[in-house]
């Protein structure tokens, strides 16, 4: 795998600054700037564009050329902000990405006609590199969006449900999370001209992948740096979120630590200066190392899917993206 590292590095960061580019035309100097200007914020803010650059990666690993595909990388992209600015929103969110959120920066009501202002305009770029296989990639696209609504909608009801399972939590960040990673890896895999094979191989990768990275997002909140993470660290055990540390404790958990667990359900959270205590449990629990787990075992199932990939350079360069998935900081 070490020859391909720098290679990898390099192509990441070329298309990461041409998708940049066609992220930063795709609205500036829109009018009205009162709808354009907000989402156009939180596009500059900028982000690790993970969802663009797996379209461009699956693009290649069918041996599909690029330069058809950065209108739908982009697309992927704004798809992507519009649930960040309503996820915050719902929320309640003051930081993304280490600055005001969309809705602290201006309004609540320009944030949701800004979050839509993104979907509309991701559908238009989609459309422009979609050509003779229109349904298809809008298919996996319409799709992607419709799970995630679904999973933003479970993780709702897991917040006012006393009984919610790690299976249950799983098919949530599915949804949530990986379906739209599942979508990137499909619609570039079709742009790209793959077979049947080759398309399902790649959103199996994604899907699998993208539970990998939404465990590792929920250890992050805990052990993470807040300057590196770019969000409030904790924040989950504030806000009573059920993440997988969470049910993962509360399932392990005997006496007088499961009670303590069973009150953040009843408190509906945590006050910050119990996050520290809260930690040291889930240390005691082993609750972090089980976390780890769980996230080499998605991604072995992720890499798993993609041994059929006929393309080696392309193949070791998306074993290279979960390692980095994997081992983030941020």
């Amino acid at each position: 795998m070490g020859r391909y590292e720098d290679k990898f590095k390099t192509f990441l960061d070329e298309e990461r600054k041409i998708v940049d580019k066609r992220l930063s035309q795709s609205l500036k100097n829109r009018k009205p700037s009162s709808l354009y200007e907000p989402g156009y914020y939180i596009i500059e803010g900028g982000g690790k564009r993970l969802r663009p650059l797996l379209v461009l990666l699956a693009v290649k690993a069918v041996g599909g050329k690029l330069n058809k595909a950065y209108n739908a990388a982009a697309a992927v992209e704004l798809l992507h902000n519009f649930t960040l600015v309503h996820d915050d929103i719902m929320d309640n969110a003051n930081k993304r990405r280490n600055i005001l959120t969309v809705h602290k920066k201006y309004d609540t009501n320009i944030a949701i006609l800004a979050g839509d202002s993104l979907l509309s305009v991701a559908y238009e770029y989609l459309l422009k590199d979609c050509n003779g296989t229109a349904k298809k990639v809008l298919a996996a696209f319409t799709k992607g969006l419709v799970e995630v609504c679904e999973g933003q909608s479970l993780d709702k009801e897991f917040e006012l449900s006393e009984n919610v399972s790690i299976e249950e939590y799983i098919v949530m960040i599915q949804k949530k999370t990986a379906a739209m990673i599942e979508m990137c890896c499909t619609i570039g895999a079709v742009i790209g001209g793959g077979d049947e094979k080759e398309v399902r191989s790649l959103a199996n990768f994604g899907k699998n992948i993208g539970i990998a990275f939404q465990i590792q997002d929920d250890l992050l909140d805990i052990t993470g740096d807040e300057n590196d993470f770019g969000k409030f660290v904790g924040g989950d055990l504030v806000e009573g979120k059920k993440t997988f540390l969470f049910l993962k404790a509360l399932e392990v958990s005997e006496g007088t630590d499961k009670d303590r667990f069973l009150e953040i359900i009843k408190n509906k959270g945590v006050k910050p200066g119990q996050i520290q205590s809260y930690k040291e449990l889930y240390q005691k629990l082993n609750v972090l190392e089980d976390a780890e787990k769980e996230i080499k075992h998605y991604t072995n199932l992720a890499l798993k899917s993609i041994k059929k990939i006929k393309n080696e350079k392309y193949r070791e360069y998306f074993a290279l993206l979960a390692d980095l998935l994997i081992k983030r900081r941020k």
